[in-house]
């Protein structure tokens, strides 16, 4: 009897799976309840069309661009008790080499913390005003990505008045013919002075251990009077396309001292034939209209790109088949900032790009109290490949506990709004 029945219920499903794909076919008033993969021949709202024409899929764990992200703390690091003295952050792209993984990073080690950049001022040169003010190029290797040594100084700061003189930060790496080249921001000032001033420079070298040679020149110069770049260029991020350099990059700009925040971040692209220049940059910048830190990898034909913070389209996953024109591929959440993935075809001038399933990234103010705000280095996972499917990675909802969600509690200001509208409220009756 059991067997009749399961197949009893089994040929019902069918049937009814089959009717309402005959009601489909014969222009029913009503959606189907089993969801059409193809786009149904009948009048659709703006929401479910663009289910359909924007989207890879209509379920986002059927994209291999979508994706959860998992955090794992690494071994192998110091942060003076979090005091605020040492800050690592903006880890470049993880490279494997040697047999090991390679990574560069912003370091800083001060006597006392970082002032904040409304108090740069203050800044001297001991003194920092921003987290990665007075800093340099570490790096370090791994043998597993969990567990890191530090192996120091990549790339310090040169004399003044050469660029980078008061700061390099924000590296990112390049693997070309045979040689490594650590591209960075270098800061002839203290950030806040004036905003988060500096172009890029590059420093190249024969072996991801270094000697690194800073060529104390500017590669990618800040654009024009009245451009959008014209500012800030901050973290370069160079990958290999059509046999040339294709280096991203975020600027800030539209500041304007009446709205809060007061910055537009948006992502730009500079390219080149050679590692040092000249670059030139895309006549369409820029090409992706938010995001704070620039993380992208080769995927399929085209690259995708990690666009999170700031923006109206933050918290997205976005490609570009052609590398230029990005369209939103997925929206996610609890994605990681300042990532600097393990791309294994990241200089492969790759046609079938394979995507991503680990690398680091950073938390800032890591200990909660920004006070001793300081920056640390975090390793982050996801299923964004073609070579795997790990379901694990593609639920729809993160259940974050109750004090998650009480950190974000309302300031003075606005528990005296409220009590304000509540006493007006009470006045008028």
């Amino acid at each position: 009897m059991k067997i009749i029945y399961i197949v009893g219920i089994a040929l019902c499903l069918g049937a009814c799976q089959s009717s309402q794909q005959e009601q489909v076919s014969n222009g029913s008033k009503d959606f189907p309840f089993l969801i059409p993969s193809d786009k149904p021949n009948r009048p659709l709202s703006a929401a479910v069309e663009r289910n359909y024409d924007a989207y890879e899929n209509i379920r986002p764990e059927q994209s291999e661009l979508y994706s959860q992200f998992k955090y794992t703390p690494l071994k192998g690091f110091d942060y003076s008790g979090g005091d605020g003295t040492v800050t690592r952050r903006d880890p470049s792209k993880v490279i494997f080499e040697n047999g090991k993984y390679y990574v560069w990073y912003t370091y800083r080690n001060t006597p006392v913390k970082a002032v904040g950049m409304a108090r740069a001022k203050e800044a001297n040169d001991t003194i920092p005003s921003a987290d990665w003010d007075l800093s340099e190029i570490w790096y370090a290797t791994s043998e597993d990505g969990f567990t890191w040594e530090e192996q120091g100084v990549a790339v310090a700061r040169p004399p003044k008045p050469q660029p980078g003189w008061r700061s390099v930060t924000t590296t990112d790496i390049l693997k070309w013919k045979g040689k490594y080249y650590l591209y960075f921001q270098a800061f002839m000032e203290a950030s806040g002075l004036r905003g988060d001033f500096c172009p890029v420079s590059v420093a190249y070298a024969d072996s991801p251990d270094g000697p690194w040679i800073h060529t104390n020149k500017v590669v990618i110069p800040n654009g024009p009077e009245g451009s959008w770049d014209q500012y800030s260029i901050h973290d370069p991020y160079p990958l290999v396309h059509n046999g040339k350099i294709y280096l991203y990059y975020k600027g800030d700009f539209d500041k304007r001292p009446e709205l809060n925040p007061s910055k537009v971040r948006m992502q730009g692209l500079a390219i080149a034939d050679d590692p040092l220049g000249p670059f030139e940059k895309h006549p369409l910048n820029p090409v992706i209209n938010s995001g704070h830190e620039t993380t992208l990898f080769p995927f399929k034909e085209g690259v995708a790109a990690i666009v999170q913070r700031d923006g109206q389209e933050h918290n997205t996953i976005q490609y570009a088949a052609d590398w230029v024109n990005f369209e939103i591929a997925a929206i996610t959440e609890l994605l990681p900032v300042a990532a600097g993935p393990y791309i294994p075809d990241a200089f492969t001038d790759t046609k079938n790009g394979t995507g991503i399933t680990w690398g680091l990234s950073h938390f800032i103010n890591a200990g909660g109290d920004w006070e001793h705000n300081h920056t640390v280095l975090t390793r982050f996972d996801c299923d964004l490949s073609q070579d795997i499917d790990d379901q694990e990675m593609k639920g729809h909802y993160m259940n974050l506990s109750p004090e998650f969600h009480y950190q974000q509690s309302l300031s003075k200001k606005q528990r005296q709004r409220i009590e304000n509208q509540h006493n007006q409220l009470k006045s008028k009756q």
